[in-house]
């Protein structure tokens, strides 16, 4: 996925991995993991995006900035006693011979396939590999991915709310306490069985 959608961009695409290691015995622990999603600019690919749409575009590495700074309070504030990855799925989706092009087939990393239909919906792509590979290469006790994903999602919720999406309830009752004291708000969306049918 990752490789795929930054074949059109004059920079490589590129898989970021940092690591906080805690001091003394809890080093070893289970590590929690950040995914950000990081397309340094998006204009849409082939499917290329229209009137003002890519005003602004820039900004779809957000997800992957949210996990740098993160990683920085991480380091440097916070120091929590387990370790924590963070990994940056960086790309430009961008127009050239070599892109990607609706209808091809690409297969990720873990051996699943997917047909292109539009190359507008590349967050889901990169962020594909990136889960991949925090779930086989790190072991992690928990995966938190942040994302500038669709806009279906400012739609429903406007810019008031990041929706979250968990399937669990510890762990969403810890996002949700974060998100109370920090003030940066989220709202929990539906993760039912149908919507897979959709």
């Amino acid at each position: 996925g990752l490789i795929n959608v930054g074949k059109g961009g004059e920079n490589k695409p590129c898989l970021v991995r940092l690591e906080y290691l805690p001091k003394g015995r809890n080093k070893n622990a289970k590590p929690l993991v950040l995914v950000g999603k990081t397309m340094t600019y998006d204009t849409g690919g082939l499917s290329l995006k229209i009137n003002n749409g890519m005003r602004g575009m820039k900004r779809d590495k957000d997800g992957g900035c949210a996990v740098f700074g993160a990683m920085h309070a991480i380091a440097t504030v916070i120091q929590p006693k387990r370790p924590v990855v963070g990994i940056m799925v960086a790309a430009e989706n961008s127009i050239s011979d070599e892109a990607y092009r609706p209808d091809d087939v690409i297969t990720f990393r873990n051996g699943v396939s997917a047909e292109i239909t539009n190359t507008d919906a590349e967050g889901r792509l990169v962020l594909a590999d990136g889960l991949c590979w925090a779930c086989e290469k790190e072991d992690p006790a928990a995966v938190i991915d942040m994302a500038t994903l669709t806009g279906g999602v400012v739609v429903a919720l406007g810019s008031t709310f990041a929706g979250m999406w968990c399937d669990d309830d510890a762990l969403r009752a810890k996002v949700q306490a974060a998100s109370d004291l920090s003030g940066e708000r989220v709202w929990r969306l539906p993760l039912h069985e149908e919507y897979r049918d959709m």
